[in-house]
């Protein structure tokens, strides 16, 4: 098994985002859970190391990906890769159907922090709303993947967790995925004008 030093272990890391479905197959995966709305469907997938969260409005589907093995993934449809190492934030709007924001931060932790960490999320991870797969390599502390979301009338907010117990590394993404576009001086003007 390859050893992997804590500096460069998120550099593979990449945050992925694919305008249309992807696989399941190119994932082991461990957990899935599915939302429906009238304005819009979301299901997320999670993974050893990484996760698949994918929300379809109208005739608009997202997938955010976020993997260690970004480069055994197809490039159809991938319409930009973000890479998860230090502290990043991304905007867009997808076909004027999918407003994505998201926030990535990454850390290299000490052995005491990272295994306080580990606990803290290990025990967060209980609740049946949420996804959470363990995993551990030989030799290495326990690693773990969690996803967390909260559904609202026309969005979804989703924390990702994910620690890496060969390197102590923990990567956070935060991610609001909103229906439609909410173009504010249009409707401040529809209300205003008679």
């Amino acid at each position: 098994m390859a050893t992997h030093q804590p500096t460069t272990a998120l550099q593979p890391y990449g945050m992925l985002l694919f305008r249309g479905p992807v696989h399941p197959e190119f994932f082991k995966i461990a957990g899935r859970k599915q939302s429906s709305h009238a304005d819009f469907d979301f299901e997320a997938w999670i993974f050893p190391g990484g996760h698949v969260l994918r929300f379809e409005h109208a005739t608009t589907t997202l997938c955010e990906v976020v993997t260690d093995t970004v480069t055994e993934l197809p490039e159809r449809g991938l319409v930009t890769t973000l890479p998860c190492n230090g502290e990043r934030d991304f905007e867009e709007v997808f076909g004027d159907r999918i407003t994505f924001v998201t926030s990535i931060q990454t850390e290299t932790l000490s052995e005491h922090l990272y295994l306080g960490t580990y606990q803290e999320m290990l025990e967060h991870g209980t609740d049946p709303a949420h996804l959470m797969t363990t995993w551990k390599e030989s030799g290495d502390h326990p690693s773990l993947s969690l996803i967390e979301f909260q559904r609202y009338h026309d969005q979804v907010h989703v924390q990702t967790y994910h620690l890496r117990g060969d390197t102590l590394s923990v990567l956070r993404t935060q991610s609001i995925l909103q229906a439609g576009v909410e173009d504010t001086e249009e409707n401040e003007s529809k209300a205003g004008g008679g």
